[in-house]
């Protein structure tokens, strides 16, 4: 057995409990403080008002898109420990694989429905016309985003339905350091304003989605992801 996971057949529940839901805990912090950041340096732009203003309108979209990785990670993750309960880790394999596969189709229909749409929709949230402009230069890069939004929520319970929670902690805390580091940078450095907060934001979650598919594909996990089904 891994050092990196916890033997969820033998521990106490006293210990699982420990052990996998502080990780957890600490991730959801994290996540919290992932959503905070952008609004604190986009508070401090030139018409920051304004600027938060068209951010809250685009906000709904955005937890949209996190809503439907949210539930194919976490319907997909419960199955597939159902089957490793049962020792057939084929079969959970196959419901991780099936998950990311049901996650890459729900990111490309999103991305092209908020396109096609987005004005009409942030009209309807609520935009006016001093909102507008912030709205759309947010989202319009952020959609661009859309997969790896989806892979890295989606299929992060995955890691954690494992036992590897500290590796799961690992891929919102990551994603999080890059994001603090990358706003101050694009949005006064190279004065961007709000779409900078955007660009930190979907390469924040490139990195988290790339560091999740490097571990489901590499040597430490226990379900891999499969080319063919």
């Amino acid at each position: 057995m891994s050092k990196l996971t916890t033997d969820l057949g033998k521990e106490s529940i006293g210990r699982l409990l420990l052990k996998l839901a502080t990780p957890s805990i600490i991730a959801q912090l994290v996540n919290v403080l992932y959503n905070i950041v952008d609004r604190i340096f986009i508070g401090r732009m030139q018409n920051g008002e304004v600027a938060m203003a068209g951010i809250g309108v685009a906000f709904p979209i955005v937890l949209l898109v996190s809503a439907f990785a949210a539930f194919v990670g976490m319907g997909g993750a419960p199955l597939a420990a159902i089957k490793m309960g049962e020792k057939d880790n084929d079969e959970a394999e196959k419901i991780m694989t099936n998950s990311f596969s049901s996650l890459l189709i729900i990111a490309a229909m999103l991305t092209v429905l908020f396109i096609i749409f987005m004005e009409s929709i942030l009209w309807k949230f609520g935009a006016s016309e001093s909102t507008i402009g912030y709205s759309m230069d947010y989202l319009g890069i952020y959609l661009i985003g859309t997969v790896f939004v989806q892979i890295a929520l989606g299929m992060n319970p995955f890691i954690n339905t494992q036992g590897f929670a500290k590796i799961g902690m690992m891929t919102v805390t990551i994603g999080a350091i890059i994001n603090i580091i990358l706003d101050p940078i694009l949005i006064f450095g190279f004065n961007m304003g709000v779409k900078g907060a955007a660009v930190a934001t979907i390469i924040a979650q490139a990195v988290s989605a790339m560091w999740v598919l490097r571990f489901l594909t590499g040597k430490k996990t226990i379900l891999k992801l499969r080319k063919n089904i």
